[in-house]
């Protein structure tokens, strides 16, 4: 006798082509029935016999699409009805909760081949599939259908409707599927000439970055410029152009095959590179050979990507050069442009060329960051192909807004158990950055369904996420979380935590509770509350904010507590680098304790050495001071420096050392190990000692210091070799990108717990 069965499938199940996947075993297996989206899910209905349902229910487990991913199949079995067949039925607007929504995918191989042989898709810079394509970048509500979408005003030609149609056929209910008769299409400005004809647009672009020219390009999630990557004096322009000075400029390559050429590379390297997400991955560079050297301005890696979208593909067809820049098009610390009249009045006045489409960017995603530490993947940005998949939590998170951190800003959301984090926001200092945190927002907003109830915000009550938090609060619940447990709780969300741990918070900058700037906290902790164990001491930080961008000052600062006076006459080049009289101005400003608020930051400390060794005493980008001191690091030294662990961390020892080493013309390279492994070994000891007063062997690492791969591998393993049970980030930044999460779980947890008021 025939059965019927009701399937409610959650998850990552709409944009990857799901519904043709379910049509496709359903007959199969010889079953009648339908699927839909809806808001929240995929449903579908079968009946048959019950052995075909089984059938049908494990191949749904067994073999999903490959950019899918189900949370969960809910079953029930009912009478069946009179049906005819199996259909793909209307999507249906059923609640308020929503389904997850794709990231953007790569460009897939099957795609690449209909580039070069099939008739409407010939060197075509918008092929697509169910398997592949724009997902995120260009959805303006759920569910998932075309019309929905900015494709919407792209009719279907003859052609592309019937593979729509076709259940056999790749682009089966592909939403965004189109081709060079139908689609969107690209123009070329350069100069006073307009192209439209593509095998001409790729030509000229080749032929204009080959000669040194830099080009404004739409690209997935916004505007980027792209020149020779081995062109010094055009990367140098580019730089002036966007009010870059210093900062690494990501590089894409032809294919992995060139990548090998400029930098080590190991096979999860490889994996993160090749993957649909196609991350920037930054990569160790061989050093013998060279891209310009303004690339990565002398640091000793390389933010390497290869190309992901089709236009990319033709570009590298043509092209006779290795690599490409292919950096964010803003102006330095604003966000990426997606506008194109804006794009166009921005770049072309500077550049002389610039590549539009006429699909429009509905979320603007930059692209994403990751680096391999410890034999796993981390993400370091997280935007294009990562956002804005969900962290699964244990707790209900519903209506909850967390705001995020100032820094490297992303805002998190909460329905039901998911915590839904935003594509990356950026600094919140400008104007454009705030404007587009808040129309990301408000379109999260829509998207999801959400009005929160419960807003989660920062303690420090100059930050525009604070102030943001407070005027909107109205009637809802207002909390302030202190950041270093935010950072914390951000990881154990990650990891499913929800008991006391043993936390370590490595970072730059965070308010305290006591009303100095926090950023080597060890705290006690759980999802709800923290006790704060101990830290590194506090010391001036001559000029506030000036002193983080110009890392000399706290190098001073250190030296003055340990000599005093005596500073100025210390014999090392870093006194006639600074110059005595500016050093006394520092020490006057400390004595007197004008505009010298007290940190206990990690990141300062790693500014004063990293100063000291006259690496860095000016920065133009953040956190260059200890980027360049971990990239001279010498390996296989396994010394350290002596330091005092009493209350605090004190480091006066430590710097005496290093005082002594520089005076004895040790390698800067053999300083900077030694340094790394003193911090490795206070962590250690810390976390002994912590250990004794609250038996508990999970140990979590969070804060933006431990993107340092040197010091994390070192603690992780350090720690495990002792029996420690160590969790750090893996899906989402351990800097102040994953505060956000962190937020959200602290609220959902004193929710949960009736701690909230």
């Amino acid at each position: 006798m025939d059965k019927a069965c009701h399937i409610i499938v959650t998850g990552l199940v709409q944009g990857v082509g799901f519904r043709p996947f379910v049509y496709r075993i359903a007959l199969r297996c010889n079953l009648s029935g339908w699927v839909r989206n809806t808001n929240e899910n995929v449903e579908i209905f079968v009946q048959g016999p019950q052995y075909l349902i089984e059938d049908f229910i494990n191949e749904l487990n067994s073999d999903p699409p490959a950019a899918s991913h189900i949370h969960n199949i809910i079953t029930s079995y009912t009478e069946p009805i009179e049906l005819q067949g199996f259909q793909i039925r209307r999507s249906e607007n059923t609640s308020e909760r929503i389904t997850e929504i794709s990231p953007d995918i790569a460009v897939c191989d099957d795609c690449l081949e209909d580039m070069r042989v099939q008739h409407n898709r010939v060197s075509y810079p918008f092929v697509n599939c169910t398997n592949c394509g724009p997902r995120f970048t260009i959805i303006s509500d759920l569910p998932y259908d075309r019309q929905n979408t900015s494709m919407k005003v792209f009719p279907m030609c003859n052609s592309c409707r019937k593979e729509y149609e076709d259940v056999n056929d790749r682009r089966f209910h592909a939403q965004p599927v189109a081709c060079s008769v139908c689609g969107p299409q690209y123009t070329l400005y350069q100069g006073s000439t307009r192209i439209a004809e593509i095998e001409l647009i790729v030509a000229s672009v080749a032929d204009f970055i080959e000669k040194g020219g830099i080009l404004a390009v739409k690209g997935l999630g916004g505007y980027h410029l792209a020149c020779d990557a081995t062109n010094e004096a055009v990367i140098n322009r580019l730089r002036l152009m966007k009010n870059r000075e210093g900062k690494p400029l990501a590089v894409m390559f032809r294919n992995i095959e060139t990548i090998k050429k400029y930098a080590e590379i190991n096979i999860l390297e490889e994996n993160s590179l090749l993957s649909q997400r196609r991350p920037i991955v930054l990569l160790r560079s061989w050093g013998e050979i060279q891209l310009a050297q303004s690339v990565s301005v002398g640091l000793n890696t390389i933010g390497a990507m290869l190309p992901y979208l089709p236009f990319h593909h033709l570009l590298f067809s043509k092209l006779n050069i290795p690599a490409i820049v292919l950096t964010s098009g803003n102006i330095s610390d604003e966000p990426i442009i997606i506008d194109d009249r804006e794009a166009i009045d921005t770049f072309l006045p500077k550049t002389g060329a610039i590549l539009v489409h006429n699909r429009e960017i509905v979320n603007r995603a930059d692209d994403s960051v990751v680096k391999i530490i410890n034999d796993s993947e981390r993400v370091f940005r997280r935007s294009r192909g990562y956002a804005p998949s969900p962290i699964i939590l244990n707790i209900d998170s519903s209506n909850i807004l967390a705001t995020g951190a100032e820094l490297v800003n992303t805002f998190c959301i909460g329905n039901g158990r998911q915590a839904i984090i935003s594509q990356y926001i950026g600094d919140l200092q400008n104007a454009e950055t705030t404007s587009f945190y808040l129309e990301t927002l408000n379109k999260f907003q829509h998207l999801f369904r959400m009005k929160p109830e419960v807003i989660a915000t920062d303690l420090h009550p100059d930050y525009f996420v604070t102030r943001f938090a407070e005027t909107i609060a109205n009637s809802g619940t207002l909390i302030k979380i202190q950041h270093h447990h935010a950072h914390i709780v951000s990881c154990m969300a990650e990891h499913h935590l929800d008991e006391p741990i043993l936390g370590v918070a490595m970072d730059g900058t965070g308010f305290g509770t006591d009303g100095n700037t926090w950023g080597a906290e060890f705290l006690y902790c759980d999802l709800a509350a923290f006790t704060r164990e101990t830290h590194f001491d506090y010391l001036p930080l001559p000029g506030g904010d000036k002193g983080i961008d110009e890392p000399w000052r706290m190098a001073v600062s250190y030296l003055y507590r340990i000599f005093g006076e005596e500073v100025v006459n210390l014999n090392i080049p870093f006194i006639d680098k600074i110059g005595k009289d500016k050093i006394d101005i520092i020490m006057n400003m400390i004595r007197s304790g004008t505009n010298c608020p007290l940190v206990s930051s990690a990141g300062r400390l790693f500014d004063a050495v990293s100063a000291l060794l006259c690496l860095c005493h000016y920065s133009t980008f953040s956190s260059e001071a200890p980027i360049r001191l971990e990239s001279i690091i010498e390996l296989g030294c396994s010394d350290l420096y002596p330091f005092t662990l009493i209350e605090t961390v004190n480091f006066d020892s430590t710097f005496t050392g290093i005082l002594a080493d520089i005076n004895k013309n040790i390698k800067n390279e053999v300083i900077s190990a030694k340094f790394h492994n003193t911090i490795i070994a206070v962590i250690y000891e810390v976390i002994i000692k912590m250990q004794q007063r609250h038996p508990c062997n999970k140990v979590v690492l969070s804060g933006g210091t431990f993107q340092n791969k040197y010091l994390l591998e070192g603690t992780e393993m350090m720690l495990r070799r002792k029996g420690f049970e160590v969790f750090s980030h893996h899906l989402i930044p351990t800097n102040d990108g994953g505060i956000s999460l962190g937020q959200l779980t602290i609220a959902a947890k004193r929710r949960e717990l009736g701690l909230l008021t």
